[in-house]
């Protein structure tokens, strides 16, 4: 998302089927990059939920 193409890194994203810390933290990255940080947050409960199950 360098260059702030985040709906081609949300499709990416979305098809990854195992995430795990590197793709979590890419993304986050992105989003916060990219001031978009009610994403960034929706994204870390994402993650909250994905440990916890």
């Amino acid at each position: 998302m360098k260059f702030g193409d985040v709906e081609s890194a949300e499709r990416i994203f979305r098809s990854i089927k195992a995430k795990d810390i590197i793709t979590y933290g890419a993304m986050m990255k992105g989003y916060v990059g990219n001031e978009m940080f009610e994403k960034a947050l929706d994204l870390f409960e994402q993650i909250h939920l994905s440990l916890t199950n």
